[in-house]
């Protein structure tokens, strides 16, 4: 793990796509506190924010596990062009008004990230992506295949699906963690049984 550390991005994405689990702890463990602090300046609120964050590193597993990340700037703006979009759309769910950070600082942290729409090609990678990603979730134990349902389908925060499902917020996240391991290993393994670890 230690010599992973010295490795630049691009080679943790590579490994990471070929199934090394530890090169994307490495990359969630490099970005999570730019990518978090982004998410919480444009929301300015904690409980939306982890639920944005949690979202964003979800399509991160699934794009890199299912070939979809190409090498276009650098991750981290890539990273942050996931997780700006996402924004973007809690907010218009929500009907919110935004504080994104301003063009200087989101060019900083974007670094000529690749753009997730804009062409049809980009698009039918997102619809392969998502049904696959249906397929998987439902192949989750039933408490993990819940909180994710209810974050995929019903867009709930983690405090709404903690309340709906009687559950603290930790455990909600706890399983939403879970699922995500499980869908990390399903995406590299799809005959894997899965394990519920709680």
């Amino acid at each position: 793990m230690q010599q992973l550390r010295q490795e630049s991005d691009a080679v943790l994405v590579k490994l990471y796509e070929e199934g090394n689990d530890e090169a994307f702890d490495i990359l969630l463990e490099r970005y999570q506190s730019a990518v978090f602090g982004y998410i919480l300046t444009a929301v300015h609120d904690s409980d939306v924010a982890n639920d944005i964050f949690q979202d964003t590193f979800m399509r991160v597993i699934m794009q890199i596990r299912n070939h979809r990340y190409t090498e276009n700037g650098k991750f981290s703006g890539w990273v942050i062009r996931i997780a700006h979009n996402l924004i973007i759309d809690s907010a218009r769910q929500n009907r919110v008004m935004l504080e994104i950070p301003d063009d200087s600082e989101k060019e900083r942290m974007m670094n000529k990230a690749m753009p997730l729409t804009g062409n049809r090609e980009m698009e039918l990678h997102n619809e392969l992506t998502y049904r696959t990603l249906t397929d998987m979730v439902a192949r989750l134990p039933e408490l993990q295949r819940e909180v994710v349902q209810l974050r995929m389908y019903e867009h709930l925060s983690f405090k709404e699906i903690a309340e709906k499902t009687n559950c603290s917020i930790n455990t909600a996240l706890g399983r939403m963690r879970y699922a995500v391991i499980n869908l990390r290993k399903m995406s590299a393994n799809k005959d894997l049984t899965l394990v519920d670890c709680e």
